[in-house]
């Protein structure tokens, strides 16, 4: 009995191992071979040397967008090496952790570019760093996926690069324009935070003159004028008159 059980489990171990051969030989053939056939359809031609996340991505993107024909490779010398009659309509290319502050690896991204002239490259790499991001496209990408994102994010930044345009996640930039904004506040001077005729009496309290010599040089009565430094004081958050020429100061330097 012992017997028979052995023996019937050796004939399951090697039917088991055989099927594993037999899936592994036709994943080496079909490797470099796009991702499910079919009719004609546009070719996508995605770089990654990482032969597992090349072709899990792959398979992701072709099954988010039937319509495109993935074809996964490890470099340009690898789909050159195919012979391929398709022309690919964009190029997907992972850096993985690769950096665009490093100086080979924006090389790459040129290159590939280059080799590729008529159409779009997009970078896909393990950063979410804007300044990154902007280095991938001073190089002539079209845009730029996070691997943080979902694979919907990723197929919609394709097709946006193989309709003329650039993509950068929203998340990442959105905060960047903040701070530009907020810098140009702080950087304003007089004229953008006063009215013209705050602006003269803002100059003429920066030059320490008193309301009665600023009412007699803009032609304007002494009331007005006090009517004006309080607007001042009051957009300055300055307290005295002393303070308001300081502030002045600053924003002019």
């Amino acid at each position: 009995m012992d017997a028979q059980y052995l023996n019937q489990n050796q004939k399951d171990v090697e039917a088991q191992l055989e099927a594993v051969s037999s899936f592994c030989s036709a994943s080496a053939e079909e490797q470099a071979a796009p991702i499910s056939g079919g009719e004609a359809r546009d070719c996508a031609l995605l770089i990654d040397r990482r032969a597992l996340d090349r072709d899990c991505l792959a398979r992701s993107l072709s099954e988010h967008d039937p319509s495109l024909n993935i074809v996964p490779v490890s470099s340009v010398d690898h789909w050159e090496g195919l012979d391929s009659d398709d022309t690919p309509s964009v190029i997907v290319l992972a850096i993985g952790g690769g950096s665009t502050y490093d100086a080979t690896v924006r090389a790459h991204i040129t290159s590939v570019v280059e080799r590729f002239s008529d159409c779009p490259v997009v970078v896909i790499a393990d950063t979410e760093d804007l300044c990154q991001m902007l280095k991938a496209i001073e190089c002539g990408a079209r845009g730029f996926i996070p691997s943080s994102v979902g694979i919907g994010v990723a197929a919609e930044a394709i097709a946006l690069a193989r309709a003329g345009g650039v993509f950068l996640p929203a998340s990442n930039v959105l905060p960047m324009l903040e701070m530009i904004e907020s810098a140009a506040k702080s950087a304003s001077g007089p004229g953008d935070i006063f009215t013209p005729r705050e602006a003269e009496v803002a100059e003429a309290l920066r030059r320490g003159k008193a309301n009665k010599i600023i009412a007699y040089e803009l032609h304007l009565c002494q009331s007005t004028v006090k009517v004006h430094v309080r607007n001042i004081m009051k957009k300055l958050n300055a307290t005295n008159r002393t303070e308001v020429a300081y502030k002045l100061l600053e924003l002019m330097q």
